[in-house]
Order: C-alpha cells, then structure tokens, then sequence
C-alpha cells in the first residue's frame, strides 16, 4: 500500500487517516447498446459473497440461451467497463453481450473487484465452489434457459470448465488459449520455453529443467511450497523467480490442487461439442496443452471435438496487436450450428 519511506509521526497519520476513510464508491459500471447488465452475489463455503454479472440482451422475451464465462489464473476482474479495452479477453466478453443475444453470466472470484476474501491466499477448491455457485445460480433468472447453455472458458478456466457445469445440461463447451494435461507438464513446457525466449543457451536450458522436473515434483505432487523446496535444495535458489509461498500472485496450494486434477477423465465424460482455440503466438499454453482437450474427448466420443490454431494469435487473442475479430462470427456460427430448435 505504501511505497513510501515516511517519519514515523507521518506513517502513523497516514494510516489513521486511511482506517478512517470510506469504503471507495462503486466501481464504474458496463454499458451496453443491446444488453442490460444485472449486478447480484454468490457464496462459497467460507461464507464470502463474489460479485456475478448476468446480461440480458435488450428486448428479448421469453428464455434465451445463455453463455457462461469461467475465467482465467490471474486475480483480474471479469468487469470490462471499458469499451475501449485493449484486453482480447474483454472485448470478445463485450462483444458477445453486445452482438450475440445470448444471455451472459460471470464471476468475480475471492478478492476481486467486489468480492469477498484474498485472491493472493484463495485455493483452487474455494474458487471452484465459486463457479459452481454461480453456474447453479443461473436456475433463478426466469429469462435463462437452463437447457441451452454454452461454457466458455478462458485460459486456466477453459481446462477445467466441465467441472463447474457438472451435471448440468450443457450444448457446447470452447475453450480459448487452455490445457488438458497434467500441472506439472504444463509448467515443465513453460519452463523450457520461458528460458529459451530468454535467450539463454541450450546447455543452460537443459540443465535448468532437469533441476525443474524435481523442484516441481516436490512443489506440486509432495505438498511443498517453493520456499521449502529451495531450503531444502539451495542449489536451486538461482531457479527460482517468484515468491517463495506460492506463483503468479496464487498460493502454492492452488497449484497443488491443480495438479491433483484428472483433467482426461474429466473431459472423457464430455458428450456435448467442443470447440478448442489457439495462437501459434501463445507463449504461455502450448499446443500440447490445448490438443489434450481434443484428444480427450474424441478418444471417447469420436469427432465431438475440434481444435483450430491460428497463426500468430497470442494467448490474449489477439493478433498483431489486434483483437483476432474473425473469432467473433467463428464462435457465433459454432453456437448457431449446435443451438437445437426452441
């Protein structure tokens, strides 16, 4: 909070003088020209309240159908007020609401935007219960129709997204820039490829994931926090570059439990049609992340899913610093082809 060296008696007013301020006033809000935004909570189990938005498109009557966000690793809001947002994320969510006449419903998790709790110190099992509630949540608003619902998921949340809507009817799933392997292979690949875009020469490389297969063995499979690993394996203390409690701003836990997933069998129970996309440009999914999904599916139910790479596209979709917008018609098509008659 405060970057600052302060004198004492000024440290000390300065936090008076911010226990005693207000709570800051409602965020700036989404505005949409054919969609009207709903603003309501969930709950999990720790009893914390996380903000969801839910979208009405602008006119409509009756039961729409209706896309249901699961988002990404990072503690970033799912509320693009912005409509200028250069965020690929963002403006494929605006732009559905806007253009697609499908309901929308998202979830900020723990610790973001208005929700309740820390994201930094939020465990995988917490967020879940966190989707899942809001997904259950969908059943109260008289225009959804719970029997076409299309999961999209983004980034991390497009790996597990089968595991929110359980056994709820569903007509699709998309997963844009995800995975569907193990945790630990996923960071391995990362690991390598983070060195090598470093530039560092391949002996080097080698050398750093061999070490990284066992660090990441005892951090994810045997319960270790990466602090814990390097005292114990201080040889190691150069590998590693971010906290010592946990990764990308999330505990350790939350890792741990990602790698406890069995994301095969979770997408081997998937009857409905997925979609699964990614850039040749992602520098953080690889391919072999995102065809596991495919692979998955179809090794149980043949030609059900679908991969499609684009060249050039990063993670964040976009595509020479541009949002990819053939994605837009792409998935409205998709939806269209699997949407069955009211």
């Amino acid at each position: 909070m405060l970057r600052n060296k302060m004198p004492g008696a000024a440290l000390l007013l300065s936090f008076s003088l911010f226990a005693s301020a207000e709570k800051p006033a409602t965020p700036p809000r989404e505005k949409f020209d054919h969609a009207d935004v709903q603003y309501d909570w969930v709950s999990n189990h720790h009893g914390e309240k996380l903000r969801t938005f839910i979208t009405h498109p602008r006119g409509a009557s009756g039961k729409v159908p209706v896309i249901f966000f699961v988002g990404w690793l990072s503690c970033d809001t799912m509320e693009y007020p912005d409509p200028a947002t250069a965020d690929g994320f963002g403006i494929l969510i605006r732009r559905l609401i806007d253009e697609s006449g499908y309901a929308t419903v998202r979830m900020n998790k723990p610790g973001v935007g208005e929700s309740q709790g820390h994201c930094e110190k939020t465990d995988f099992q917490s967020e879940m219960e966190g989707w899942q509630a809001a997904f259950d949540s969908m059943a109260k608003y008289d225009f959804i129709d719970p029997d076409r619902v299309f999961v999209f998921g983004l980034s991390n949340g497009g790996g597990f997204s089968p595991m929110v809507a359980r056994d709820h009817p569903v007509l699709g799933y998309f997963s844009a820039s995800s995975w569907g392997r193990t945790w630990y292979e996923h960071m391995l690949d990362l690991e390598r490829r983070r060195l090598m875009e470093a530039g560092k020469p391949p002996g080097e490389i080698n050398t750093a994931v061999k070490a990284f297969t066992d660090f990441y063995n005892l951090y994810l499979m045997k319960g270790m926090t990466p602090g814990q690993v390097i005292e114990e394996h201080p040889e190691w203390k150069d590998l590693w570059y971010d906290s010592p409690d946990g990764q990308y701003g999330r505990p350790a836990a939350f890792y741990q439990q990602l790698q406890a997933l069995n994301l095969g069998e979770v997408w081997q129970k998937v009857t409905a049609p997925v979609l699964v996309i990614r850039g040749s440009g992602d520098n953080i999914m690889s391919r072999s992340d995102s065809e596991a999904i495919v692979r998955s599916v179809n090794q149980a139910h043949a030609e059900h899913a679908q991969y499609m790479q684009v060249e050039g596209m990063t993670h964040g979709l976009t595509l020479h610093d541009k949002f990819y917008a053939d994605l837009l018609p792409l998935l409205m098509d998709w939806m269209k082809e699997n949407l069955p008659p009211k």
